[in-house]
């Protein structure tokens, strides 16, 4: 992969991640499109790191709030009585299902789920569901509000993120609106929720790649992808959290949708192999 590439594929990855569009989608088909070889789940993985790192930077007030409850909890041996505290809690029970489906399933998501036909059918169907997320949605709950109840259900939608083409943030957003979320809340605590899983995932692919390379890990490649998906990630969250203050997700519903569509006659056409 050579520099161009990874400038490139680091800024699909950073605008694409925390857009509930899905980056593995843009990932798959940029490439595609332009005769590049797929970077691999592995790559997309790493370069999430950069992204996480937007998320820290632009939520650095939030997470050291959350850090900080989370600590005196335990100190006081009373971690449940804080909200924020609470949250803090929330978010690690939260991540454990993508955890253990993510390693029950790793060979497949890495392999065959990443068919472009699993892609374009995510893409929409997970659309639809965010319609009618949108419609059934009563919005009325603001993040610290949120019960277990709720923050579990988003974090086991949150494991529906290992199918390519269904986007994290679109499928923690959506599930977020089920349960009472307002649009911006829900976009919030679905970039919260991320931090640990994408963390680790980051961090563990960055370590089986560093192992198991027989040429070495690309570092300046890797490193490039990973610096431009940091500052394109957190213009993207910026984006986002102000765009849902005042609209709708009508506009990714429909993106998706069209997204979807267009692979597959794409694929039909001979324009893309899936």
């Amino acid at each position: 992969m050579d520099p161009l590439e990874s400038i490139v594929l680091g800024l699909v990855q950073g605008l694409t991640e925390y857009l509930p569009i899905s980056s593995t989608a843009h990932l798959r088909v940029v490439p595609a499109l332009v005769g590049w070889q797929d970077p691999g789940a592995a790559f997309s993985a790493v370069v999430q790191l950069g992204t996480l790192l937007a998320v820290l930077v632009y939520f650095f007030g939030d997470l050291w709030q959350l850090a900080t409850a989370f600590v005196m909890g335990l100190a006081r041996g009373k971690p449940f009585d804080d909200a924020k505290s609470r949250m803090a809690w929330i978010i690690l029970f939260g991540t454990i299902p993508v955890g253990v489906i993510g390693l029950a399933f790793k060979d497949a998501i890495e392999t065959k789920m990443r068919s472009l036909w699993v892609v374009a059918g995510a893409l929409v169907v997970l659309a639809l569901v965010l319609w009618v997320a949108e419609k059934a949605g009563k919005r009325y709950l603001k993040m610290t509000q949120m019960g277990w109840k709720g923050g579990l259900l988003i974090g086991m939608a949150q494991a529906l993120a290992l199918i390519p083409g269904a986007s994290r943030s679109g499928v923690t957003i959506t599930a977020g609106l089920f349960v009472g979320l307002t649009r911006e809340d829900a976009a919030r605590f679905s970039f919260l929720l991320g931090v640990p899983a994408i963390a680790a995932s980051g961090l563990y692919e960055l370590w089986s790649l560093a192992k198991t390379s027989p040429h070495g890990v690309p570092w300046v490649s890797v490193g490039l992808g990973t610096v431009v998906a940091a500052v394109s990630g957190y213009f993207a969250i910026a984006f986002l959290i102000k765009f849902l203050q005042r609209h709708s997700t009508a506009v990714f519903i429909g993106y998706r949708i069209i997204l979807g569509i267009a692979i597959t006659v794409l694929i039909y056409a001979g324009y893309l192999i899936p």
